[in-house]
Parts: structure tokens; sequence; C-alpha cells
């Protein structure tokens, strides 16, 4: 939105053009990259590698979040500030995370399924800004889920 608004503010159609244009091509790279129903190797690391844990860590929502999404944070307030000087740079910075939005879309459902299958709930442990996230594999009840005749059956 700010490429459009800073590029019908210097009267510059061309611009608001390439960008849109330049998200439905992202749209599309991410639809593509993002169908697999595998789930990608760093997430797949990350769950293998996750600490059996017998106590709940503790949990803070707000920080983790704060925590991990600080450089995203950044990202948008550089395209902001960048936009006074080139209007086209939140737009190309907004295609890049459709990209990476649309790519990882599907990383939720391998640790649904893996809580399902095995009775477990994965935590976020509380790292530094700059390290890798660490899970927390905690024991759980397992799911039910219902046949395809209504009774209900535990998950195998």
């Amino acid at each position: 939105m700010l490429t459009i608004a800073a590029a019908s503010n210097a009267a510059e159609d061309n611009i608001a053009l390439y960008a849109i244009g330049w998200w439905v091509v992202a749209t599309i790279v991410g639809g593509w990259v993002g169908r697999r129903n595998e789930v990608n190797p760093p997430i797949g690391r990350l769950l293998a590698d996750a600490k059996n844990a017998t106590m709940m860590p503790e949990h803070r929502p707000g920080s983790v979040l704060a925590n991990r999404l600080w450089p995203l944070v950044v990202a948008v307030v550089a395209a902001g500030v960048l936009a006074i000087l080139a209007p086209q740079v939140p737009g190309i910075a907004t295609g890049f995370t459709i990209i990476w939005a649309l790519a990882w879309r599907r990383q939720e459902s391998a640790v649904r399924a893996i809580e399902e299958r095995d009775g477990v709930t994965f935590f976020v442990e509380r790292t530094s800004p700059f390290r890798p996230i660490q899970l927390v594999r905690m024991p759980g009840l397992r799911r039910e889920v219902p046949s395809v005749d209504g009774s209900e059956a535990n998950v195998p």
C-alpha cells in the first residue's frame, strides 16, 4: 500500500503497475514453492532436535513473538523509510514477504501431525533473538479422531 500511495503522490502510474505485477508473480512463485506436502528440512531438524521435558516451560507468547519477529519489524520499518526516497522499495519487499509466507504455509500442519500422532505438544523454548529456535517436546494427551461411521476411535 505504501508503494501505491507513494506512486500516486508522485504521479508515477508505472511504479504501481510494476508493483502489482511483481505481487502477482510473487504469489505464483510462493504458491509453487509451498505446494509440497513434505516438511521443509529446517523444520524437520527443529522437530527432530526438540528436547524432551516433563515440566512445561514458562508461557510467554508476547516475548516469543517479539524475540522471533524482530527481523520482520526491522524490514518493514526500513522499507517504510526507504519509501520516501524510492517508492518501489516497499513494493519489492512486499513481494518477497509474499513468497516467504506462501512457501512456509504448510509447515504448521507437519507439527500438528506429529503432535496428533505421538500425543505430544511442542513449545518454543526461550532463547536469544540471535540464536536458532529451540523446541521443547512435552507429553500430552492423544487426540481422538472420529471414524468414518461416526464412532470415536483413538489415533494409532
